[in-house]
């Protein structure tokens, strides 16, 4: 059923452009493991072994707080329509912020959606994939737009102030970095 690789091969690949939503873990050294839903036209596969995603303005900012203290992340796709599919991808990630080149030489590969705070990028070490057959199966009926909506309405000081109330630090008190930001 599983197999392992060290690479994401084409029809990986192929797979993974055609799924509507993935989910993103990460965990530090300590305290708890975070697991989120993402969606909309966030993430890119740039090579056989490199993955980079864009994190919108969200309710916390775990992830980031996770990859600056262990930077190991995996990126989960199942298929929720057609053929069933559990992909995972397992590497180490790092985190650039706005302020960072990085993500200035990044961000032209994703539509500009408001919100946007990080870019993710990940080095893939192993690609697995199972049966997915207990997945059950869904219809997509569209992307939502109230997370955009939301951003759009807060505008570029209003999102500032919210990482500063909301998102300099996770649920374990560990630092996102997005503060240098403001």
């Amino acid at each position: 059923m599983g197999k392992r690789n060290t690479a994401i091969d084409n029809k990986q690949r192929d797979f993974i452009e055609q799924q509507k939503m993935f989910f993103v873990g990460t965990a530090a050294e300590t305290g708890r493991v975070n697991l989120s839903p993402k969606g909309m036209d966030t993430l890119r596969v740039l090579g056989s072994n490199r993955v980079v995603w864009l994190n919108l303005t969200g309710s916390g900012n775990e992830t980031a707080a996770h990859v600056l203290q262990n930077q190991r992340m995996t990126l989960m796709f199942c298929a929720f329509e057609g053929n069933p599919l559990i992909l995972r991808l397992y590497g180490r990630a790092k985190v650039y912020h706005r302020r960072d080149k990085e993500y200035e030489e990044l961000n032209h590969l994703f539509p500009n959606i408001p919100g946007s705070r990080q870019i993710f990028d990940l080095e893939v070490e192993m690609v697995q994939n199972s049966c997915g057959f207990g997945v059950p199966l869904y219809d997509f009926a569209g992307q939502r737009t109230l997370l955009e909506d939301w951003a759009k309405n807060k505008g570029a000081e209003g999102l500032k102030d919210y990482w500063k109330q909301k998102n300099t630090t996770s649920l374990d008190n560990f630092e996102t970095k997005i503060i240098d930001e403001l």
